[in-house]
């Protein structure tokens, strides 16, 4: 088992193999045609399942993908709330495939990310996915930043990172032209890729191997089925009852949820612990103008600052050819609330009342409101910038696309640095495995989570 996952262990029964009753064929493809997402719905009101997976991001798609071709006889289903997969965080994504050079060494962040690189170059080839190698420099500015600079450099040689190497000013030229800085980490081994692309291959592939998807299934409880007489014994066989908005319901032995921005709701409605909790934390990001994206060859990010918990604003090309500036990190008034004035009254009151971010607020005021004062003008950000780049001015950007993170926050204030998976005691409890933690770099390390999960499943559900 591994260690990081917490959970209690509950005797289980193995799970069987057999398609699942209630799919019509129209929910599997004629040959030679595209795969179909199964909607939820009309076809029949009760779908039977060994194992579901609750969330069609990233994650939750290479989680089905590693366990329908580690269990081929198993019924395994994916449900998703939105109409289509993978259109928030992983839709919404910088795109980068991050090398791990700024994670605690040892921890699963680490770890993950270092294989998850590796993995998705990898799959990457194998598809005919585009994706791009194009490096990644880490870059001192200030005297000040350059012991700073130095240990992260040690931190990701014992990381594992390739390619690592430590550059001064000429280096930095050569690399990236129009930056200036005193010196750099240089990080070859950082790409970019469209994650969106990547997670609907991971789609394709899961229903390719007898997999189904519901879209259009938002869960809204989650219980255990009654013992009545009215219930064969086949139905007894799926204990657990995930029920939609519109009354529909899925029935399965276990359960895995991928639900990053509702991860703590969807726990939650399990019965399980809902700490710790999600704050949205909104990225806006600006766009070079076209004409000037030539200042721009890779990667190009600050030196992180440990006294503050996000990376700062970074230059990042994208695979259409454009570059992004950015992100901010401000609170975001609605979990998929990509716009400054979205709001949602009850993500406002759970911010307030069961998250500790009061206390986040007053450990990192002077952040909190720079953050602020860059997202309402564009000058404060360019002024930023030019720290690397002088030659950007206001009139080279525009207001680009925002993502939305979903971060963990203990009672404490204090940010939830690594993946946190957990389970629960009880009936439901001990069925269900909950991926409670999973930002950046969650798209990178998709793949390396996704192994780990397929092997704590086996284990834990005696599959």
């Amino acid at each position: 088992m591994v260690p990081a996952l917490r959970y209690l262990s509950g005797a289980c029964s193995r799970a069987r193999g057999g398609f699942p009753g209630g799919f019509s064929a129209a929910c599997r493809p004629a040959q030679g045609r595209p795969w179909p997402l199964c909607q939820g719905g009309r076809r029949a009101s009760t779908r039977s399942f060994d194992v579901v997976i609750i969330g069609g991001g990233i994650v939750g798609l290479a989680s089905a993908r590693a366990l329908i071709l580690r269990h081929p006889t198993l019924s395994i289903g994916v449900l998703e709330k939105e109409k289509h997969l993978a259109v928030h965080q992983t839709g919404h994504n910088s795109g980068v495939i991050h090398s791990g050079i700024y994670y605690k060494p040892e921890s699963l962040k680490a770890k993950l990310c270092v294989q998850g690189a590796a993995l998705i170059y990898e799959y990457c080839k194998q598809k005919g996915i585009s994706y791009k190698q194009c490096g990644k420099l880490i870059v001192a500015v200030e005297q000040e930043e350059i012991p700073r600079l130095q240990a992260l450099y040690e931190r990701g040689l014992q990381n594992g990172v390739q390619g690592l190497r430590l550059i001064q000013q000429e280096d930095i030229k050569k690399k990236e032209p129009y930056c200036r800085g005193l010196m750099a980490i240089d990080c070859p081994y950082t790409g970019i890729v469209d994650y969106r692309q990547v997670a609907l291959s991971f789609a394709q592939d899961f229903q390719e191997a007898g997999g189904f998807v519901l879209t259009n299934f938002e869960v809204k409880d989650i219980e255990m089925a009654k013992e009545i007489p009215s219930r064969s014994k086949d139905e007894m066989k799926y204990p657990i009852i995930i029920r939609n908005t519109k009354g529909e319901e899925v029935q399965c032995q276990y359960v895995v949820t991928c639900a990053g921005l509702y991860s703590d709701r969807i726990s939650e409605l399990s019965g399980c612990n809902p700490d710790p909790q999600i704050v949205p934390f909104r990225g806006d990001y600006l766009l070079l103008k076209p004409e000037k994206c030539y200042l721009v060859k890779g990667n190009i990010y600050p030196v992180p600052d440990s006294r503050f918990p996000f990376l700062g604003v970074h230059f990042t090309p994208r695979m259409d050819g454009s570059i992004w500036l950015g992100p901010n990190a401000v609170l975001a008034f609605k979990r998929e609330g990509y716009k400054p004035f979205d709001f949602n009254a009850r993500d406002v009151m759970d911010i307030i009342i069961k998250s500790g971010l009061i206390k986040l607020v007053f450990q990192n005021f002077s952040y909190g409101v720079n953050e602020m004062y860059k997202a309402c003008f564009l000058s404060a950000t360019v002024k930023h910038l030019q720290k690397f780049i002088p030659e950007i001015t206001v009139s080279d950007i525009l207001r680009g696309p925002a993502g939305v993170r979903a971060q963990a926050l203990d009672r404490d204030g204090n940010l939830v640095e690594d993946f946190v998976f957990d389970g629960g005691i009880g009936d439901i409890g001990n069925r269900i495995l909950h991926v409670r933690n999973a930002p950046s770099p969650a798209a990178t390390s998709s793949l390396a989570i996704s192994g780990m999960i397929a092997d704590e499943v086996q284990q834990r559900f005696k599959l």
